[in-house]
């Protein structure tokens, strides 16, 4: 059952990759200026308040950490982080291989 809950939200999170990548191509097609929506942007523009709680814990707890992990983190495009997770949950949890000369009872 957890299984199939995270690949759901795997494929959630692919659609949502895909979504920001129609946006950002028809952006493109109506400015032709290539632009893409920084995962940064996306979340201030989601919660501020939460984006500057998580930077406030984060360089509390190990200052290093914001400026060479998740600077880099929150400057990739919307589409490839969220694509990358969908794909990469839905592998991890795909169903088994059916085992061969075994019943399943």
């Amino acid at each position: 059952m957890i299984r199939g809950f995270f690949r759901l939200v795997g494929l959630l999170l692919l659609a949502g990759g895909f979504i920001f990548m129609v946006y950002d191509g028809a952006r493109w097609v109506a400015d032709q200026n290539l632009r893409f929506t920084r995962f940064g942007e996306f979340w201030n523009d989601i919660h501020q308040s939460s984006q500057q709680a998580f930077r406030a814990m984060v360089e509390g707890a190990a200052p290093w950490l914001w400026t060479s992990f998740v600077t880099v983190i929150l400057d990739q495009p919307v589409f490839a982080l969220m694509g990358g997770l969908g794909i990469l949950l839905m592998l991890l949890f795909r169903p088994r291989k059916p085992l061969i000369g075994y019943s399943r009872n």
